[in-house]
């Protein structure tokens, strides 16, 4: 890969452009762990609710509803472009909803990963359903999977994760609000995840100076806890105004 980033600043960098492309350039079996946010394919001109008020589903071009085997191809690509970019030992961590977790999870068997956990997210302040048709979703599932591979030993925090439960061994119901408003100070992505959720991911699963990488970047909250926790980072991201948002959030984050 050309070493011309968008953004670069020590070990916290940023590279513009499409996952499918960009992941191609990274060097093989050179990242410790992976989260990934992939679009949901939601965007199908519906409403929902957000802050109390009538809202559109539409997030961007790049969520616009697909068919089922567009989806599922897409996601076994960027899934097998992680595979070869990821340590044997490392993990990869994936969110999602009913609407392209089911694919995910296949994808991820189809492409040489084994599942180590279905973590629920269960959130604390889910928006009310206003269509009074089904239940609230208040849920997301976290996949986290390994190679699957022999004598892969994948890294566990074990102890951590314990202490940071009280002493009990944590487990994979993880409980936490939407997004805080504090965390939307330098602007807003439509997808942003809550940094108390992506701390537990980089901490359970790596160590400092071990490289993460999300090829979904968004406004980069992924880049924003591994630099607090003095880990490595590069995000690949798209959209210009996602990767300033990174940017100020990362330049606010110093002081």
């Amino acid at each position: 890969m050309s070493k011309k980033y968008y953004y670069e600043d020590n070990n916290f960098k940023l590279i513009q452009g499409d996952s499918l492309k960009m992941l191609k350039g990274i060097e093989p079996k050179s990242v410790d762990m992976i989260f990934a946010d992939p679009p949901y394919f939601l965007s199908s001109d519906g409403i929902s609710c957000s802050g109390g008020k009538m809202v559109s589903v539409n997030k961007g071009d790049w969520d616009k509803t697909i068919s089922v085997d567009e989806k599922h191809k897409f996601n076994r690509k960027w899934i097998k472009l992680c595979y070869h970019v990821l340590k044997d030992n490392g993990t990869i961590w994936i969110s999602g909803t009913m609407h392209n977790i089911y694919s995910i999870g296949m994808a991820l068997e189809q492409e040489g990963f084994k599942i180590i956990n279905n973590i629920t997210w269960k959130k604390l302040n889910p928006p009310p359903n206003i269509s009074c048709r089904f239940f609230v979703h208040s849920t997301e599932t976290i996949l986290w999977a390994k190679k699957d591979i022999k004598n892969a030993k994948h890294k566990f925090n074990y102890s951590l994760m314990k202490e940071l439960n009280e002493g009990k061994q944590m487990k994979d119901v993880w409980e936490s609000s939407l997004t805080k408003p504090s965390e939307k100070k330098c602007g807003k992505h439509p997808t942003q995840k809550p940094i108390a959720i992506l701390e537990k991911i980089v901490l359970a699963s790596t160590d400092e100076g071990d490289l993460v990488l999300d090829p979904f970047n968004g406004s980069g909250t992924t880049g924003i806890v591994a630099n607090r926790l003095n880990r490595k980072y590069i995000g690949i991201e798209k959209e210009k105004e996602f990767l300033d948002l990174t940017i100020r959030r990362k330049e606010s984050d110093k002081l």
